[in-house]
């Protein structure tokens, strides 16, 4: 039985902008009190250090992945920038229309306007950064644009978004309108030596990020099926060529050097087809499954990137299958097994023991 993916949820609320509340115990005082005509409880300051109840609802520091305002709020109001615009075309290239203020300042202001993409940072702690000029509209006056072209490249991970003024300090943008229908469906051109996605999105704090993938070759992940005791998975491959000794392998993650589950691949020109038992997955928790395209081929990850879904985890969900087809699921005795988008849209199999 086939399983489709529900529609993507619209962009959550910038709620989490909003500095948590301290909760404090009202106390009583010791007879009758005039009521005060404030909004809170009174109560008399007391000379003791702050509530543990109150400071462990602070939320973190802001850094440089994503600003909060809770902390910027006690000192400075924070720093958000307009609304921008997001267009992406066929080639995977995208164009920014940031819709500045009735008065964004002097005419000078906009001389060195750019648009910045700094990426978040990673496992080495480094952070990049690209430089989009922006310059204005002409039939849109107030409005500048920045392009990003499919030709340049952008590192994989998520990049935050910000607009820089004359030199100031950079300020997050917040996303309006993204016209995304290019990216459906999308067909890399098969001349490429490099396939590059951008995906802007909505984060839940409200900001504009870009979500980017940067692969060559790309197994990109097309109909599940799941069936009692395994799956079958249906693909194309772009960048290389499908041998007959093309397979699929499920590898343990963090599996310390276990041997690959080994699936037979059917072939027709660059679309696949196999079959993945889940008996042989009972050793490992994790399996993270990639497309080798002939004998003597590096194996491609098999992922779904080519649309405009950011996040795939929680939108396309598959239900749990025993591992011995034999076995009836009742009452969580038997261990079962669930294909899954990982974080990175990479498609994975999760497998729950009942002990």
């Amino acid at each position: 039985m086939e399983f489709s993916a529900v529609e993507p949820p619209a962009a959550e609320s910038a709620t989490a902008e909003t500095p948590p509340t301290e909760a404090r115990t009202p106390e009583r005082a010791p007879g009758p009190r005039t009521p005060e005509p404030r909004a809170a409880e009174p109560r008399t300051p007391e000379p003791r250090a702050a509530e543990p109840r109150a400071a462990g609802a602070r939320a973190p520091a802001p850094t440089d992945a994503e600003p909060r305002a809770a902390a910027g709020r006690a000192k400075k109001p924070a720093q958000r920038g307009p609304r921008a615009d997001c267009t992406a075309d066929i080639a995977g290239g995208l164009t920014f229309d940031v819709r500045l203020p009735a008065s964004p300042g002097p005419a000078g202001d906009l001389a060195d306007a750019a648009l910045l993409l700094r990426s978040r940072p990673g496992k080495s702690g480094v952070s990049e950064t690209v430089r989009l000029p922006l310059v204005p509209v002409e039939e849109d006056p107030g409005t500048l644009r920045a392009a990003l072209p499919s030709t340049v490249q952008l590192g994989e991970g998520r990049w935050n978004a910000f607009l820089v003024l004359d030199g100031g300090e950079p300020r997050r943008l917040v996303p309006g309108v993204n016209d995304l229908r290019s990216l459906v469906d999308r067909t890399p051109r098969a001349d490429r030596t490099w396939l590059g996605v951008r995906i802007p999105y909505a984060t839940k704090h409200g900001n504009l990020s870009v979500r980017s993938w940067l692969r060559w070759p790309h197994a990109e992940a097309g109909a599940l099926r799941v069936m009692d005791g395994g799956l079958v998975l249906c693909g194309r491959l772009y960048g290389a060529e499908l041998a007959e000794t093309a397979r699929l392998e499920a590898r343990a993650r963090r599996g310390g050097g276990a041997a690959p589950v080994l699936a037979e691949v059917a072939a027709e020109g660059a679309e696949f087809t196999a079959v993945l038992p889940y008996h042989g997955l009972a050793g490992h928790p994790l399996w993270d499954l990639w497309l080798r395209p002939a004998e003597d081929a590096e194996a491609v990850r098999i992922a779904r990137i080519l649309d405009d879904v950011p996040d795939k985890k929680r939108i396309f969900t598959y239900p749990a299958q025993p591992l011995d087809p034999g076995i009836a699921p009742a009452e969580g005795r038997t261990a079962t097994a669930t294909p899954y988008y990982t974080l990175n849209n990479d498609l994975a199999v999760r497998v729950d023991h009942p002990y």
